[in-house]
C-alpha cells in the first residue's frame, strides 16, 4: 500500500506498514535533512501529511522563532541552552571562534546564532497528540553528533521545548 500527498508525492509502505520520506532541503547556507517517518501508515492522517507540509514549506520561518526560543534560555542558568552554551565554550576554548559565523562579544548569541541546524524529523503518526510532531536538530559542530539541541514542534509549528540530546 502507499500513501499520496500534493507535497510529498507517494509515500511507499514498507514490509511492516511504516511510512518514511526524505529529502535534502537548502536553508540559506545550510543543507538539512527532512526526514517524515511513521510506524504505521494507518496512524497517518491526511491532516498530519499536510501540518508536515506546512512545517517543510515554511523552514526558515520555524528556523528564526527556534532560534529566539533558544535565546530566551539564556538567562535560566538552569536551561539545557545554558548548559550547551557552557560545554561548547569549555569543549571548543580557544577555538570557539572558529565556529561562529559573527563574532559580537556575547558568546550565547554567537553561538545560536552560528548553530546549524542538520535535521528535522516529522513524526507523522504523533499529529494532535502531546509527543513532539517535529524535531529540529541544531549542532554548533555538525561532525560532533552528540552535542545537539532539540527544539520539539507541535502540529501546527509552534515550539513546545528545547532540549538537549541527552
Amino acid at each position: 500500500m502507499a500513501i499520496e500527498h500534493d507535497f510529498f508525492g507517494l509515500l511507499e509502505t514498507g514490509p511492516d506498514g511504516s511510512i518514511f520520506w526524505s529529502e535534502n532541503v537548502e536553508l540559506g547556507d545550510m543543507r538539512v535533512t527532512v526526514d517524515l517517518t511513521a510506524p504505521d501508515q494507518d496512524e497517518v492522517t491526511q491532516d498530519a501529511l499536510d501540518a508536515a507540509a506546512a512545517i517543510v514549506s515554511s523552514l526558515e520561518e520555524i528556523d528564526r522563532r527556534a532560534r529566539i526560543a533558544m535565546l530566551g534560555e539564556v538567562d535560566n542558568r538552569a536551561s539545557e541552552v545554558t548548559e550547551y552554551i557552557l560545554m561548547q565554550q569549555e569543549q571548543l576554548g580557544d577555538q570557539l571562534e572558529d565556529f561562529l559565523v559573527d563574532v559580537s562579544g556575547d558568546a550565547p548569541v554567537d553561538i545560536i546564532r552560528s548553530m546549524q541546524l542538520t535535521s528535522v524529523t516529522i513524526l507523522a503518526d504523533e499529529h494532535g497528540g502531546s509527543d513532539p510532531f517535529a524535531v529540529m536538530e541544531y549542532a554548533l559542530d555538525p561532525d560532533a553528533a552528540d552535542d545537539v539541541l532539540l527544539v520539539n514542534l507541535s502540529g501546527d509549528g509552534e515550539i513546545q521545548s528545547v532540549t538537549s540530546a541527552d
